[in-house]
Protein backbone atom coordinates (compact mmCIF):
# COMPACT_ATOMS: atom_id res chain seq x y z
CA UNK A 1 0.00 0.00 0.00
CA UNK A 2 1.30 3.47 -0.87
CA UNK A 3 2.52 5.46 2.11
CA UNK A 4 0.46 8.71 2.09
CA UNK A 5 2.94 10.52 4.33
CA UNK A 6 5.86 9.65 2.06
CA UNK A 7 3.85 10.72 -1.01
CA UNK A 8 2.99 14.06 0.62
CA UNK A 9 6.62 14.71 1.55
CA UNK A 10 7.77 13.87 -1.96
CA UNK A 11 5.26 16.30 -3.46
CA UNK A 12 6.30 19.05 -1.02
CA UNK A 13 9.97 18.50 -1.85
CA UNK A 14 9.25 18.83 -5.59
CA UNK A 15 7.36 22.08 -5.05
CA UNK A 16 10.20 23.55 -2.97
CA UNK A 17 12.83 22.54 -5.53
CA UNK A 18 10.86 23.98 -8.45
CA UNK A 19 10.41 27.28 -6.60
CA UNK A 20 14.12 27.35 -5.82
CA UNK A 21 15.00 26.81 -9.46
CA UNK A 22 12.68 29.59 -10.59
CA UNK A 23 13.78 32.18 -8.09
CA UNK A 24 17.43 31.74 -9.00
CA UNK A 25 16.87 31.75 -12.73
CA UNK A 26 17.92 34.70 -14.87
CA UNK A 27 15.85 37.50 -13.45
CA UNK A 28 16.21 41.00 -12.08
CA UNK A 29 13.79 40.08 -9.31
CA UNK A 30 15.50 39.96 -5.87
CA UNK A 31 15.49 36.69 -3.93
CA UNK A 32 13.04 38.04 -1.37
CA UNK A 33 10.44 39.07 -3.94
CA UNK A 34 7.31 37.02 -4.58
CA UNK A 35 7.87 36.17 -8.23
CA UNK A 36 4.42 34.61 -8.55
CA UNK A 37 2.61 37.80 -7.62
CA UNK A 38 4.89 40.12 -9.60
CA UNK A 39 4.59 38.09 -12.80
CA UNK A 40 0.81 37.87 -12.55
CA UNK A 41 0.63 41.58 -13.32
CA UNK A 42 3.00 41.38 -16.29
CA UNK A 43 1.67 40.81 -19.79
CA UNK A 44 3.89 38.21 -21.44
CA UNK A 45 4.28 38.79 -25.15
CA UNK A 46 4.72 35.56 -27.05
CA UNK A 47 7.13 36.14 -29.89
CA UNK A 48 6.27 34.81 -33.31
CA UNK A 49 8.49 32.04 -34.63
CA UNK A 50 9.73 34.24 -37.47
CA UNK A 51 10.89 36.99 -35.11
CA UNK A 52 12.57 34.45 -32.83
CA UNK A 53 14.53 32.98 -35.71
CA UNK A 54 16.07 36.32 -36.62
CA UNK A 55 16.80 37.62 -33.11
CA UNK A 56 18.92 34.88 -31.52
CA UNK A 57 21.47 32.28 -32.63
CA UNK A 58 20.22 28.87 -33.72
CA UNK A 59 21.90 25.47 -33.79
CA UNK A 60 20.74 23.62 -36.89
CA UNK A 61 21.98 20.18 -35.90
CA UNK A 62 23.97 18.93 -32.95
CA UNK A 63 27.27 20.01 -31.40
CA UNK A 64 29.64 18.77 -28.72
CA UNK A 65 30.98 21.00 -25.95
CA UNK A 66 33.80 20.11 -23.59
CA UNK A 67 33.55 21.92 -20.27
CA UNK A 68 36.42 21.66 -17.81
CA UNK A 69 35.33 21.80 -14.17
CA UNK A 70 37.80 21.54 -11.31
CA UNK A 71 40.43 20.44 -13.80
CA UNK A 72 38.39 17.56 -15.23
CA UNK A 73 36.53 17.41 -18.55
CA UNK A 74 32.77 17.06 -18.96
CA UNK A 75 31.46 16.28 -22.44
CA UNK A 76 28.07 17.70 -23.36
CA UNK A 77 26.09 16.76 -26.45
CA UNK A 78 24.10 19.85 -27.42
CA UNK A 79 20.91 18.95 -29.28
CA UNK A 80 19.97 21.61 -31.76
CA UNK A 81 17.70 19.24 -33.64
CA UNK A 82 15.15 19.35 -30.81
CA UNK A 83 15.98 22.71 -29.18
CA UNK A 84 17.54 24.91 -31.88
CA UNK A 85 17.27 28.25 -30.09
CA UNK A 86 18.19 27.11 -26.59
CA UNK A 87 21.08 25.05 -27.96
CA UNK A 88 22.18 27.87 -30.26
CA UNK A 89 22.25 30.34 -27.39
CA UNK A 90 24.42 27.99 -25.30
CA UNK A 91 26.87 27.18 -28.10
CA UNK A 92 27.17 30.86 -29.00
CA UNK A 93 28.04 31.72 -25.38
CA UNK A 94 30.57 28.88 -25.23
CA UNK A 95 32.19 30.11 -28.45
CA UNK A 96 32.42 33.62 -26.99
CA UNK A 97 34.26 32.25 -23.92
CA UNK A 98 31.45 33.61 -21.75
CA UNK A 99 31.38 30.69 -19.31
CA UNK A 100 35.14 30.60 -18.65
CA UNK A 101 35.78 31.33 -14.99
CA UNK A 102 32.12 31.51 -13.92
CA UNK A 103 30.96 29.68 -10.81
CA UNK A 104 28.25 27.23 -9.87
CA UNK A 105 26.28 29.49 -7.57
CA UNK A 106 23.58 26.98 -6.65
CA UNK A 107 24.11 23.28 -5.97
CA UNK A 108 21.32 21.26 -4.34
CA UNK A 109 21.97 17.68 -3.27
CA UNK A 110 20.04 17.37 -0.01
CA UNK A 111 17.61 15.77 0.73
CA UNK A 112 17.95 14.35 -2.78
CA UNK A 113 20.26 15.20 -5.71
CA UNK A 114 18.63 18.02 -7.67
CA UNK A 115 20.76 20.42 -9.76
CA UNK A 116 24.14 22.11 -10.13
CA UNK A 117 23.42 25.54 -11.58
CA UNK A 118 25.88 28.05 -13.04
CA UNK A 119 26.38 30.53 -15.85
CA UNK A 120 25.65 33.75 -13.96
CA UNK A 121 28.37 36.40 -14.51
CA UNK A 122 27.38 38.02 -11.22
CA UNK A 123 27.53 34.77 -9.27
CA UNK A 124 24.31 35.69 -7.46
CA UNK A 125 21.66 33.85 -9.48
CA UNK A 126 20.29 37.13 -10.83
CA UNK A 127 22.54 37.83 -13.82
CA UNK A 128 22.66 36.93 -17.48
CA UNK A 129 24.54 37.55 -20.72
CA UNK A 130 24.64 41.19 -21.80
CA UNK A 131 25.11 41.42 -25.55
CA UNK A 132 28.00 43.83 -26.20
CA UNK A 133 26.37 45.00 -29.42
CA UNK A 134 23.02 45.97 -27.91
CA UNK A 135 24.10 46.50 -24.28
CA UNK A 136 20.95 44.59 -23.35
CA UNK A 137 20.59 41.25 -21.60
CA UNK A 138 19.80 38.56 -24.12
CA UNK A 139 16.62 36.68 -23.29
CA UNK A 140 15.51 33.57 -25.12
CA UNK A 141 12.01 32.07 -25.29
CA UNK A 142 11.00 28.94 -23.44
CA UNK A 143 11.37 26.18 -26.03
CA UNK A 144 9.68 22.80 -25.52
CA UNK A 145 9.39 20.17 -28.23
CA UNK A 146 6.99 17.27 -27.81
CA UNK A 147 7.63 13.86 -29.30
CA UNK A 148 6.03 13.55 -32.72
CA UNK A 149 5.89 17.31 -33.27
CA UNK A 150 7.86 18.84 -36.14
CA UNK A 151 8.69 22.07 -34.30
CA UNK A 152 8.97 23.19 -30.68
CA UNK A 153 6.35 25.20 -28.82
CA UNK A 154 7.59 28.63 -27.74
CA UNK A 155 6.87 30.92 -24.79
CA UNK A 156 4.50 28.49 -23.08
CA UNK A 157 4.99 26.10 -20.17
CA UNK A 158 3.48 22.73 -21.03
CA UNK A 159 4.03 20.90 -17.75
CA UNK A 160 2.90 21.55 -14.18
CA UNK A 161 3.34 25.33 -14.51
CA UNK A 162 0.95 25.24 -17.45
CA UNK A 163 -1.76 23.95 -15.09
CA UNK A 164 -1.96 20.63 -16.89
CA UNK A 165 -2.29 17.38 -15.02
CA UNK A 166 -0.52 15.58 -17.83
CA UNK A 167 0.88 16.54 -21.20
CA UNK A 168 -0.79 14.99 -24.19
CA UNK A 169 2.60 13.81 -25.45
CA UNK A 170 5.97 13.28 -23.76
CA UNK A 171 8.73 15.81 -24.32
CA UNK A 172 11.48 15.07 -26.82
CA UNK A 173 14.22 16.04 -24.35
CA UNK A 174 13.56 14.82 -20.82
CA UNK A 175 14.92 15.83 -17.44
CA UNK A 176 16.87 12.63 -16.95
CA UNK A 177 20.04 12.38 -14.88
CA UNK A 178 22.76 14.20 -16.81
CA UNK A 179 20.37 16.47 -18.72
CA UNK A 180 21.49 20.05 -19.29
CA UNK A 181 18.77 22.71 -19.25
CA UNK A 182 18.19 26.45 -18.93
CA UNK A 183 17.23 28.13 -15.67
CA UNK A 184 14.67 30.93 -15.74
CA UNK A 185 12.29 32.92 -13.58
CA UNK A 186 8.56 32.26 -13.58
CA UNK A 187 8.19 34.27 -16.78
CA UNK A 188 8.63 31.79 -19.66
CA UNK A 189 10.88 33.96 -21.83
CA UNK A 190 13.39 34.96 -19.13
CA UNK A 191 16.27 32.51 -19.68
CA UNK A 192 19.59 34.09 -20.63
CA UNK A 193 22.85 32.30 -19.74
CA UNK A 194 22.20 30.33 -16.56
CA UNK A 195 22.05 26.56 -17.06
CA UNK A 196 21.92 23.54 -14.80
CA UNK A 197 22.90 19.90 -14.75
CA UNK A 198 20.20 17.50 -13.56
CA UNK A 199 21.77 15.39 -10.80
CA UNK A 200 18.95 12.84 -10.91
CA UNK A 201 15.82 12.11 -12.94
CA UNK A 202 13.58 15.18 -12.53
CA UNK A 203 10.44 14.20 -14.38
CA UNK A 204 8.34 16.86 -12.65
CA UNK A 205 10.29 19.58 -14.53
CA UNK A 206 9.46 18.18 -17.98
CA UNK A 207 7.60 20.66 -20.15
CA UNK A 208 8.39 23.65 -17.94
CA UNK A 209 12.14 24.08 -18.39
CA UNK A 210 14.04 23.74 -21.66
CA UNK A 211 16.44 20.82 -21.84
CA UNK A 212 18.98 21.29 -24.64
CA UNK A 213 21.63 18.65 -24.08
CA UNK A 214 23.05 15.84 -22.00
CA UNK A 215 26.31 14.85 -20.35
CA UNK A 216 27.84 11.97 -22.30
CA UNK A 217 31.13 11.76 -20.39
CA UNK A 218 32.22 13.06 -17.01
CA UNK A 219 29.04 12.67 -14.98
CA UNK A 220 31.22 11.73 -12.02
CA UNK A 221 32.76 15.23 -12.27
CA UNK A 222 29.28 16.78 -12.32
CA UNK A 223 28.24 14.76 -9.26
CA UNK A 224 31.18 16.21 -7.33
CA UNK A 225 30.43 19.87 -8.10
CA UNK A 226 30.13 21.97 -4.95
CA UNK A 227 28.69 25.45 -4.62
CA UNK A 228 31.35 27.99 -5.57
CA UNK A 229 33.27 25.66 -7.89
CA UNK A 230 34.39 27.24 -11.15
CA UNK A 231 34.08 26.43 -14.82
CA UNK A 232 37.72 26.48 -15.86
CA UNK A 233 36.87 26.63 -19.55
CA UNK A 234 34.33 25.57 -22.16
CA UNK A 235 34.91 25.01 -25.86
CA UNK A 236 33.00 23.68 -28.85
CA UNK A 237 34.83 20.58 -30.08
CA UNK A 238 32.51 19.71 -32.96
CA UNK A 239 29.38 20.98 -34.70
CA UNK A 240 30.26 24.68 -34.65
CA UNK A 241 29.38 24.84 -38.34
CA UNK A 242 25.76 24.20 -37.31
CA UNK A 243 25.58 27.49 -35.42
CA UNK A 244 23.68 30.15 -37.36
CA UNK A 245 23.72 33.72 -36.11
CA UNK A 246 21.74 35.41 -38.84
Amino acid sequence: MRNPKKSWLTTLTCVVLIFGLMITGCSNVPDNTDIASSSENTEIQQASESSIETSVPRLEGNAVVEMTINGSPVTIEVKGEDAPITAGNFVDLVERGFYNGLSFHRVLKDPTPFVAQGGDPQGTGMGGFVDPETQQERRIPLEIKLQGEEKPTYSKALGQQGNKTAMSQPVALKHERGAVAMARSRMPDSASSQFYFALSDLEFLNGDYAVFGEVTQGMDVVDNIEQGDLIDSAKVVSGLENLKKE
